[in-house]
């Protein structure tokens, strides 16, 4: 088990791996032939991953502030 303080760290790691295998897995199937998918798939997937892991760390907390200022916080009562 890891310390509580990679949580983030870990949750962009895993977000950005299942995401960036969907997107290049949908790219790849739409412009390749069914001989070259699985081929062409993991190269675009290793590929974006390493762009897509970075860029979670970053725009995450950014994220998360913009859903923060637009969601109504539930009344304290």
């Amino acid at each position: 088990m890891l310390p509580a303080r990679f949580s983030p760290v870990l949750f962009a790691l895993l977000l950005s791996g299942v995401m960036s295998c969907i997107v290049s897995g949908i790219s790849t199937l739409r412009v390749s032939g069914a001989e070259t998918f699985l081929s062409g798939w993991m190269t675009a997937w290793s590929f974006s991953w390493p762009i897509a892991f970075p860029t979670v760390l970053v725009v995450a907390p950014l994220v998360r502030r913009l859903v923060a200022r637009l969601v109504r916080q539930p009344a304290q009562g």
